[in-house]
Parts: structure tokens; C-alpha cells; sequence
């Protein structure tokens, strides 16, 4: 019996990355969940059919990701996934991890060689120069924080540009993107309509995505070997 504490206590506890997981429209198969924390994505993609594989290496969130995942491996993913057979997953998910890494490039690789020719891997990164930090960054703060953009377990730092350019740098053919943003509007958001704010939101970010953009969201595809 698993107690409460384990999960109630877990650093990256959270209600999943929705807006990366909609954008997946296909058929549900075997998804690989790099970096699945307590499992709060896998439970959203079990939810919709999907037979989920964690990799974690905290036990604390192993025994919490256990709940939702068919499998979770205790593994550190700096060196690869040498349990994952070539092609092996119709998706593999990498939502807010490799910013964790010092080379993120590495687990890029390793994803494009275990998912399926038709498969996806869907990416998720938070943006450094989004407006509200870029107005710390002005006042001559960089500071480290718990949780964030500022995560004091980053290791490498992206705008939107970057990270898109990182990913299709791997040998993946991105077919989706997503500046996940949008305007401060702050008080005027209560007073002002959901379809104008969505609308104008999504506008501004395609614009100017590495002012607005709080996360890049990305959903690619292997290139052939030939054309990696």
C-alpha cells in the first residue's frame, strides 16, 4: 500500500502538460514518458487509451508514477535508453526534461531512434526570454527559484527559436509548432472576452513567440536515415 505522503510531496506534482497533449491526434499506442515525474502526463495519455512506459529516477516518483504507468524504469536518462528497442514507441513524450541536461541533444537522438517510422515525439520547453522574466533580467536579477524557468536544476537554457532549431538539429521533422503564450493582458483579461483574448493571444505569439511564448511546445516526426 502506497501512502499519501510519497505523492503529496513530490516536487514536480502537477496537472500535466494538456496543451502539448492535445496537439497529439492519432491513435493511441505505446507512449515512452521521459522524465514522467509523478506521473501526471501519463495519467492524462492513460486516460485517452494509451499504454504508458515512465522513466524516472527518483523512487519517490517511480512508486506514484507506478499508479498510472503499465511500466516505469528507476534510470538516469543522461545514459540514453538502452532498454528501448529501435522503433519501439508510437510517441515519446519529452515535456519540460531536457532543459534538465547537459546535453539534451543526446536524449533527442535517442528518442528519434526508438519511436516508430509513423510515430511522434512530442517536446516541451520552457522560454527564457518570456516577457515577465525578461523584466527581471532588466532589473538585474537572476536568481534561481524551486520550480520555473528558473528551476534550480536547469542546465541548459532556450527561447523558442533555439529549441526549435535544437530539435530539427536531431533529425526530426517538426509538423507542429506552438508558442504557448500570449499578451499581458492583466486586469483588461477579466474584462475583456475569452474569444478575443484567446485569439489575439495566439496572434502575438506566432509574432513575436520569444517575447510571449512561456513554454515552445513542438510535436516532430523521424526523418530517414538518409535525410538526418
Amino acid at each position: 500500500m502506497m501512502s499519501t505522503e510519497i505523492s503529496t510531496d513530490l516536487r514536480y506534482r502537477n496537472a500535466g502538460n494538456k496543451i502539448l497533449l492535445d496537439l497529439i491526434r492519432r491513435e493511441p499506442g505505446r507512449a515512452l514518458d521521459c522524465g514522467c515525474g509523478a506521473g501526471d502526463n501519463a495519467r492524462l495519455l492513460a486516460a485517452r487509451g494509451w499504454s504508458v512506459t515512465g522513466i524516472t529516477n527518483d523512487p519517490a516518483e517511480l512508486a506514484a508514477a507506478e499508479q498510472v504507468c503499465e511500466t516505469v524504469h528507476l534510470h538516469d536518462l543522461t545514459k540514453g535508453l538502452p532498454f528501448a528497442a529501435d522503433g519501439s514507441y508510437d510517441l515519446v513524450l519529452l515535456s519540460h526534461v531536457l532543459e534538465h541536461l547537459a546535453d539534451p541533444a543526446g536524449l533527442l537522438a535517442e528518442a528519434r531512434r526508438v519511436v516508430a517510422e509513423d510515430g511522434l515525439v512530442a517536446v516541451a520547453l520552457p522560454n527564457v526570454l518570456h516577457y515577465s522574466q525578461r523584466a527581471k533580467f532588466v532589473r538585474g536579477r537572476f536568481e534561481y527559484t524551486r520550480t520555473g524557468v528558473m528551476d534550480a536544476t536547469h542546465l541548459r537554457f532556450f527561447t523558442f527559436d533555439s529549441a526549435l532549431r535544437m530539435v530539427r538539429d536531431s533529425g526530426l521533422d517538426v509538423v507542429t509548432t506552438l508558442p504557448d503564450g500570449g499578451l499581458p493582458w492583466w486586469r483588461l483579461r477579466n474584462v475583456l472576452s475569452s474569444s478575443v483574448t484567446g485569439r489575439l493571444d495566439r496572434w502575438a505569439a506566432r509574432r513575436r513567440p520569444n517575447l510571449l511564448c512561456a513554454q515552445a511546445v513542438f510535436l516532430a516526426r523521424p526523418l530517414p536515415s538518409w535525410a538526418a
